[in-house]
Formats: C-alpha cells, sequence, structure tokens
C-alpha cells in the first residue's frame, strides 16, 4: 500500500542527509584549510617565540564570525560537525525540498498540504543543532516523521470511543459519488461492529438508483442483517427515519444509511442530504470515496463537506494504491479524519486507520 509514496520519500531522505553531510564535511575541511595551524610550519622556521606570538595574534584577527548573514556560520558548523553534531542550512535542504515537492505533486498530494509538509521540515530542521544519534538520517526521518502527521493526523478521533458514548441507536449515513464502494462499505462497517459487539439494521436511502435496493439487499442477506428499504423514488429522509424507529423498537444499537451518490453540484440530491439531516440528525455522516482517485477524492471530500458537513471519510480500494495522495490530503484539506480504509474485497477487509502507524509504515519504521 502506497509503495510508490513510500519510494519517494525514502529518496528525499537519502538525498537529504547527504546533502546535509557533504556541506558540514566541507565547511569542516575549510575551516582547517583556513585556520592558523596549517601555515604554523613556515611561520616556526621564521624564528622562535616571536613567531609564536604572531601566529596567536593573527588568529585571534582570522578567527572566522561563528554566526553569519547566510547562517550559522562555517567555523561554527564545522565545530559542529567534529563534535558528532549537524547544524543544518536553508541551503543544504534548497534541492532535496524541489525534489520532494514534485515528488509529492506526482504523488496527488494537494499543492497546500504539500507546503504544509515542506514548511514544517524547514522549521524543524533549519538553524537547528541537534546531536547525531547515529546518522543524519535519523533528523531528517524525524522532521518528515512530525511534517507527516502533521497533516494526516488532523481532526482525528476515537471513532469506537464515539459509538460506546452515544446514546443508542447511532445514525451513521454515508455519501460520495456512485461507484466508489459505499454500499460495500456500509457492509463491511456492519461486520466490524458486529466483531466489537454492536448490532446495527441498513437502510436504503439510495431510492434514486435502479438495482440500489437489490444490491444492498445481497450484503444485509450474506451477513444476516435487517434492511430498511422502500419503493424506488421513494423519499430518502423516510427510509432512514423508519431504520431509526426500526432501532428504538428493537434495541438495535446502529443505523447505517445509505444515499444516492451524487455530486456536490446536483441540486436535488444535495436537497435530499439536506433533509435527511433536518429529519434524522445523524450522528455522523461519512464521505466515501476511492484512494486511488487522489486529487479527484481530495476535491470531492473538500466539496462535500462544504455543501453538507462531513464528520470523516472512508477510502476504499487502499491496497491499490501506490500514490497515497488521497490519504495523505483528505483531512488537512476539510479538517476532518480518515477513519477507515478499505484493503480488499471482503467483509473483515476494513481497517482502522491509523495516522502514527501510516507514517512508520511509509518511512519503513514499522514492525510488519
Amino acid at each position: 500500500m502506497f509503495d510508490g509514496l513510500k519510494d519517494k520519500l525514502s529518496s528525499f531522505r537519502d538525498d537529504a542527509a547527504e546533502e546535509v553531510d557533504e556541506k558540514a564535511a566541507e565547511a569542516e575541511a575549510e575551516a582547517d584549510a583556513d585556520s592558523p595551524a596549517a601555515s604554523s610550519g613556515s611561520d616556526d622556521a621564521a624564528g622562535g617565540d616571536t613567531a609564536a606570538e604572531t601566529t596567536d595574534d593573527a588568529a585571534a584577527e582570522a578567527e572566522p564570525s561563528e554566526e553569519s548573514d547566510d547562517g550559522p556560520g562555517r567555523l561554527k558548523r564545522a565545530k559542529a560537525f567534529a563534535t558528532g553534531q549537524v547544524i543544518v542550512e536553508e541551503g543544504d535542504l534548497e534541492d532535496p525540498l524541489w525534489d520532494l515537492e514534485m515528488a509529492l505533486l506526482d504523488s496527488d498530494v494537494e499543492m497546500s498540504v504539500a507546503e504544509e509538509i515542506l514548511d514544517t521540515i524547514r522549521e524543524n530542521m533549519i538553524g537547528e543543532t541537534r546531536a547525531q544519534v547515529s546518522t543524519t538520517e535519523e533528523l531528517v526521518t524525524e522532521a518528515l516523521h512530525d511534517a507527516l502527521l502533521d497533516v494526516i493526523a488532523v481532526g482525528q478521533f476515537d471513532f469506537e470511543e464515539r459509538i460506546a458514548r452515544a446514546d443508542k441507536p447511532v445514525t451513521i449515513v454515508f455519501t460520495g459519488v456512485n461507484g466508489v464502494g459505499k454500499t460495500t462499505t456500509i457492509a463491511k462497517l456492519s461486520r466490524y461492529l458486529e466483531a466489537r459487539g454492536y448490532s446495527s439494521v441498513m437502510a436504503n436511502g439510495d431510492t434514486y438508483r435502479a438495482g440500489a435496493n437489490e444490491q444492498i439487499q445481497e450484503h444485509a442477506d450474506a451477513l444476516d442483517r435487517k434492511l430498511i428499504r422502500h419503493d424506488q423514488g421513494g423519499d430518502p429522509a423516510a427510509v432512514i427515519y423508519d431504520a431509526v424507529e426500526y432501532a428504538e423498537a428493537n434495541d438495535v444499537d446502529v443505523v447505517l444509511g445509505d444515499t444516492a451518490g451524487r455530486l456536490h453540484t446536483s441540486n436535488d440530491l444535495m436537497e435530499q442530504l439536506a433533509k435527511i439531516d433536518r429529519v434524522v440528525d445523524p450522528d455522523m455522516t461519512l464521505f466515501v470515496d476511492e484512494a486511488v482517485a487522489g486529487q479527484d477524492a481530495v476535491e470531492r471530500a473538500r466539496e462535500f463537506d462544504d455543501a453538507a458537513a462531513i464528520d470523516g471519510a472512508i477510502l476504499t480500494k487502499a491496497d491499490a494504491d501506490s500514490s497515497g495522495g488521497a490519504a495523505i490530503s483528505i483531512a488537512y484539506v476539510t479538517g476532518k479524519p480518515i477513519l477507515f480504509l478499505g484493503t480488499g474485497q471482503g467483509y473483515d477487509h476494513l481497517t482502522r486507520f491509523d495516522p502514527e502507524a501510516l507514517v512508520d509504515e511509509l518511512l519503513g519504521e514499522s514492525d510488519d
């Protein structure tokens, strides 16, 4: 999963570490070449104590400033490198950061998200003096880890804790465009909830599409779930309202409401969502899209959040996504978290989204 992005992040880490070490080593070499000791042999030949005194005076006058307009100063940087530390200057990262920005954009990371990642890396590294635990690569990895986590973890909340604390039944409405696996995701979440001790009922609020009742009925039958449905062309809000009534009467914990696939520009369908909000007042509205949709998924998440105030997102086909752009970007763009990843065709192929674990995986730090 996200193998292409992993490779690009690894390249940045290697290039940045190499660039920082090379520049620090150059500074040390230049400082050594400029030091008074380099010419002490000829001074000694000129004679005794007088030469020594002259050398001391020259050293005091010639010693470079430890601060300069361009950064921490060559001498300070050389001293740090000689004692196992690294001082990072902006010039060290200029080329690696440019390459990283192009790599992120090529991986469908949204522009503002890529810029935030780069800004955080600069903030965490430039001008800093940090002891090398083992290699400069660790310094770069730490900065990259923090930058990625800052954008991926925006808005995160504990889904299971929210279900546990909420008054029952909990009503969850699913929205998104056609063909992204929304109905299958509802079935997967029903199985996920069952494994954690929660009962659920499905409601087909997609009364617009021919065959929608039959599609979700197949999932309900396979999972032995009750399905609340009306005839095609019925009122979606009424269907989900009936499901809530059923759940209350039968002590069912969670109502999972499907809706018609729509674009934010479909005024009639967006009005259906608004009516569902008024009639049912769902506890959560979850946006579903494909991870492989990349920038399109990010833009749709933004549009749906603007139109219908989503609470979180679920990305399907994450196992087929090498770029990772949607997973990196959606939370930062919407301020709402990714909650789950669909990772296969089976009902058990739904994984709780863990930002820390994802960053570790992207940077090759996971235990798997």
